[in-house]
């Protein structure tokens, strides 16, 4: 009985052994590929957790996030190589040509262009894909694809959580400033009711006046000092220029563009 059970035991393992790789091909099958990195900037791994991150952000967001790299041999302008890409591939997370936002990176040129489609050209309008690229840029610059890649999947997730119109780096949507201002009112508001607690004081500077001796004596303006406010100017990270458009196929989008 005993020798049964190692036996069966055993079995069932070879069994997880064969059928293990399988599920994992069969979970990869289920991602649409969303990365594509013919310019060869990315590991194996890198190249897995990035598409499976695209997948995972995009289907809350109803948008394929969509990443291209090339070494551009043929030397086609950034921009209509993203049109182009979008005519005959078709990606979109709704249906075929629909919502995508496509990062594209020409290394050739060192140019990077972003676009957004359908749903993804009203939550990711021209200024929202320049305060992305802004972001990026630095990494693009210094080699950190993977970092730069990552940052415009989530910075892209986050700002289409945010109604078109609205500023998304607004410091009143941060947490924190948000938790602060709520405990600064709340500190205000129990001073408040501590300071009348202890009953008002009925007693001002009118109390023993004698309002027909009394007026204004002497009246005299002093200049005290000047104050000068200062507001910094934000700076692009990159040369940029131009926005949106419309592709070959007449699909109109959303743009930003500059290089790295």
């Amino acid at each position: 009985m005993k020798r049964q059970r190692v036996v069966l035991a055993a079995l069932f393992l070879f069994l997880v052994y064969l059928v293990a790789p399988f599920q994992v091909m069969a979970a990869a099958a289920g991602e649409k590929k969303l990365i594509y990195d013919d310019a060869k900037l990315l590991t194996p791994q890198e190249y897995n957790e990035l598409n499976t991150m695209a997948n995972e952000y995009g289907a809350k967001r109803e948008t394929d996030f969509i990443i291209i790299t090339t070494k551009n041999t043929d030397n086609i302008d950034i921009e209509k190589m993203t049109g182009d890409f979008y005519d005959q591939n078709g990606p979109g997370y709704d249906k075929p040509h629909g919502n995508a936002a496509i990062l594209a990176l020409d290394m050739r040129n060192r140019d990077v262009y972003l676009a957004g489609f359908y749903k993804a050209k009203a939550y990711l309008d021209d200024g929202r894909l320049d305060k992305i690229r802004n972001k990026i840029t630095p990494d693009l610059s210094d080699g950190n694809y993977k970092l730069a890649f990552e940052t415009y999947i989530k910075t892209s997730y986050k700002y289409m959580g945010f109604e078109p119109g609205v500023n998304p780096d607004n410091i009143l949507f941060n947490i924190w400033v948000q938790l602060g201002g709520a405990l600064a009112i709340g500190g205000i508001v129990v001073g408040i009711m501590a300071y009348r607690s202890g009953g008002r004081v009925t007693v001002n500077s009118h109390t023993y006046e004698d309002a027909s001796t009394s007026g204004i004596v002497d009246r005299q303006d002093q200049y005290i000092r000047t104050t000068v406010t200062k507001r910094k100017i934000e700076k692009s990270s990159g040369s940029g220029s131009g926005g949106g458009g419309i592709t070959g196929g007449g699909h109109s989008h959303s743009g930003s563009r500059g290089k790295f």
